[in-house]
Order: structure tokens, then C-alpha cells, then sequence
């Protein structure tokens, strides 16, 4: 029974998230009728991270089992095909061995967070990106992020349903960076870690952005940290700023 590893694309804006739910539409829910469509294979999809409701990803990884094999350009197109006219697209499909597991081979996962920082609100990525209207300094956001780095109990900026069994990750990178166009004016926060917790990454883009207009200086934020008070954290960015970016594997293909 061959394996296939999957990179897909798509706009979460439409899904209640990547998990498949009994009556809500989600990512997996749409590939996997695909999958039943085009092979008459009910195939259940792992992936690498699942994304909560309005998420999107450029470079998410799942895998599959299938009892045929076909030919991983037929595999991508009739998924494709099948898809249509929904906000998916499967990038490539490739044949692994059994012991590749999208989710537990996994070694280190990356997210991207978006923020629209003008006056003007944003007309054509307003599904894609937060829209802070006030100033926002991008070097005390990057000053701040740098002391949430490390292993660390990050219990501050945990879900309060994370089904986790440790808050204790280690965040690898929190690169805050500003983006200047024309009046296009756009602040992106880069990180990477082997995992995250439910809601991490949008409750740190909340206090960071707190950060950011001077409401909390780098040392609040390490303090949050460090007393895990949840209370204290910022707001929790939007899902729709969020988006999943790639994931790295080891020498097991």
C-alpha cells in the first residue's frame, strides 16, 4: 500500500479550520472527498499542523495511504480536478516509505503572521492580513519577541482548551520585520518551533503588537512569560493574519 506525501495550499477564510468536523466544512473534509472521488478510496489525511478556523497555509504537508498506485502527477491533478472550485490546491504529490508520518516526523514547523499597519484598511487581503490602524514600532516588537525565545513554560499564551500535555516549547525564531510599498505598510512576524500550542502564535502577535504602541516594554513581556499570567497577555490576533508557511523533516522520507 503505497504512501503519498501531499503539499497543499489554501485559504482557510471559507473552512471551520483543517480538522474534519460532523456537519462544518474543513480542509481535510475537502481532500478527502476528493481523495473518494477520484481513487474510490475512503483515505484518511495526517498532517503536519493543524490550522484553526480562518487559517490559511502555503505549505502544509499530510500524508496518505492508498491501495494503488498511481502515478503522483495523476495524483496532484485528479485531487486538483476535484477540488475545484474550492480554495485548496494540492502543490505535489510524491510517493515516501511507511515510516514517514507527516505530523510525527515533523522536526520543525513555521508560521507566518500578517499585520496591515495604516490608517486605510486593506481591500484585497483583508481576509489574509490584521488590520492595526494605530502606529506601530517594529524594533520594540522585535525587541520584545526576542525575549520569548528559548525553552520556556509558555503557559501565558496557551488556549485555555489546548489539549497539550506540557506547556513547555521551544520557540527556535520571533523575527519581527516591517514592509514598506508605496503606502502599502505591512508588519510580518516570522517564527519557528518543533510545535506549538493552541493559540501560541496569535497570543504572542497580540502582545507583541501590545508592544508595539508602547502599552508593554520587552521586560512586561518577559514577565508575562515567566509568571504565566494569562491575564496579562495581549489580545489574541485574528486567525485570518495566520498563516502556516512550511514544515521541516529529518532524513526520513
Amino acid at each position: 500500500m503505497p504512501r503519498y506525501k501531499l503539499v497543499i495550499e489554501y485559504d482557510g477564510a471559507p473552512f471551520c479550520g483543517w480538522q474534519r468536523q460532523a456537519d462544518d466544512p474543513t480542509v481535510q473534509a475537502a481532500i478527502e472527498t476528493a481523495v473518494t472521488r477520484f481513487s474510490g478510496e475512503a483515505a484518511r489525511l495526517t498532517c503536519a499542523g493543524r490550522t484553526d478556523a480562518g487559517v490559511h497555509a502555503i505549505h502544509q504537508v499530510a500524508h496518505l495511504d492508498l491501495a494503488k498506485a498511481w502515478r503522483t502527477d495523476t495524483v496532484r491533478d485528479a485531487l486538483n480536478a476535484h477540488l475545484r472550485p474550492q480554495p485548496v490546491s494540492i502543490l505535489s504529490a510524491e510517493v515516501v516509505g511507511p515510516d514517514f508520518d507527516a505530523r510525527h516526523s515533523a522536526i520543525r514547523r513555521h508560521y507566518r503572521y500578517r499585520i496591515l499597519n495604516r490608517r486605510s484598511p486593506a481591500a484585497l487581503t483583508r481576509a489574509h492580513v490584521w488590520h492595526v490602524p494605530w502606529p506601530l514600532d517594529a524594533d520594540l516588537m522585535q525587541a520584545a519577541a526576542q525575549r520569548l525565545l528559548g525553552r520556556h513554560d509558555f503557559s501565558a499564551f496557551r488556549a485555555a482548551e489546548c489539549q497539550a500535555k506540557s506547556p513547555v516549547r521551544t520557540l527556535e525564531q520571533l523575527d519581527v520585520t516591517r514592509q514598506r510599498m508605496g503606502l502599502f505598510e505591512e508588519i510580518v512576524i516570522a517564527t519557528s518551533a518543533r510545535s506549538f500550542l493552541h493559540h501560541q502564535v496569535r497570543a504572542m502577535a497580540g502582545t507583541l503588537m501590545l508592544a508595539g504602541c508602547k502599552r508593554l516594554s520587552a521586560d512586561d513581556v518577559a514577565e508575562i512569560l515567566a509568571t504565566r499570567a494569562k491575564h496579562r497577555c495581549g489580545p489574541l490576533a485574528p486567525a485570518c493574519g495566520l498563516t502556516f508557511v512550511g514544515v521541516d523533516y529529518g532524513q526520513t522520507r
